[in-house]
């Protein structure tokens, strides 16, 4: 059982992951399978994109993947990477581009370092990039999904499994990349029911009746 990571919901409130087993479940799928495309997932903004995507950080670094989280517009990355001289160099320049600003930057730092641990292990790799698009541009969007493409079909050396993923809220630039053959494109919408209820029952103190929130 994978731990479901906590999330903050408000400034003084932390919940535990809740529902999206499906979209888990797929990601599991891509794990054991690796992937022969990369998965570009579109969504409104605060339909829970971000929180699905921090979840599958422990889900495949438990699955023995070295993972490479980057999320450019909240000026994050999570490094769990076995290498430590790549985990260092990574972590070192982020903190550089944060620190100047350079935001474009980010995404293809987490990109160059998934194609290091390609050659360093030859064994399983996942990219996680999270609202990239919005802060490299629609023409540059396109680039790097080929590039992530490139590392699955063209790698520097051979390895065991990859996965690949890219979500944004960004519209034009899916278009543009559902113009070529490079990617998967996936729609994600807000939760079900069920699991807004389970984040629901999670909320302490006085509140309504869930008869009253949920229609029964």
């Amino acid at each position: 059982m994978v731990r479901r990571i906590r999330l903050n919901l408000a400034s003084n409130l932390q919940v535990e992951f809740a529902d999206r087993e499906q979209a888990l479940g797929r990601v599991e799928y891509w794990a054991g399978r690796g992937m022969s495309v990369v998965q570009v997932v579109y969504g409104p903004e605060g339909c829970g994109k971000t929180a699905w995507l921090l979840q599958p950080v422990e889900l495949l670094r438990d699955l023995g993947f070295e993972v490479i989280y980057v999320n450019p517009i909240n000026r994050l990355a999570i490094a769990e990477i076995g290498v430590a001289g790549l985990r260092d160099e990574f972590m070192k320049l982020i903190e550089e581009a944060i620190n100047q600003n350079a935001l474009t930057r980010i995404a293809w730092i987490a990109y160059n370092i998934a194609y290091d641990l390609i050659k360093a292990t030859r064994g399983k790799v996942a990219i996680i990039v999270n609202d990239a698009f919005q802060v490299i541009g629609v023409r540059e969007s396109t680039l790097y999904v080929k590039a992530l493409l490139n590392l699955i079909e063209y790698p520097p050396e051979m390895y065991e499994r990859i996965v690949a993923i890219a979500a944004t809220s960004e519209g034009v630039s899916r278009r543009e990349i559902g113009r070529h053959r490079w990617a998967d494109l996936l729609a994600m919408w807000n939760m079900s029911r069920e699991g807004f209820r389970q984040l629901y029952e999670q909320i302490p103190g006085n509140k309504p009746p869930t008869s009253m929130r949920f229609g029964e």
